[in-house]
């Protein structure tokens, strides 16, 4: 379990273009310690991921779990920005796909 953590920390991390000497200064740890965490040989403590998730807009839950309970929302606010125009070209090119997949 630490492994994943370590790795989902580790992924945040080069997603967002951090080194880890960044996040660990915003996290007020050392870097030295970041790398340990991501290779899964040690944990953050609850105030450091409280200042990850607040940072990342991420859940705990993701962070630890790998579950994203704020999908249907982040979802939401996506699609949101589309019009209905593109969201029916969207859903069609999407239907048509499994179409695809479905034959091979």
């Amino acid at each position: 379990m630490k492994e994943e953590i370590g790795k989902r920390i580790k992924n945040i991390r080069e997603n967002m273009g951090m080194t880890k000497e960044d996040l660990a200064k915003l996290l007020g740890i050392s870097g030295q310690y970041l790398g340990m965490v991501e290779h899964g040989k040690s944990y953050l403590s609850v105030e450091k991921l409280k200042i990850l998730c607040d940072f990342t807009n991420l859940s705990s839950d993701f962070i630890l779990f790998g579950k994203d309970y704020n999908l249907p929302n982040n979802t939401k606010n996506i699609l949101s920005e589309f019009t209905e125009e593109q969201l029916k070209a969207g859903c069609d090119t999407l239907q048509k796909l499994a179409l695809l997949i479905k034959k091979l």
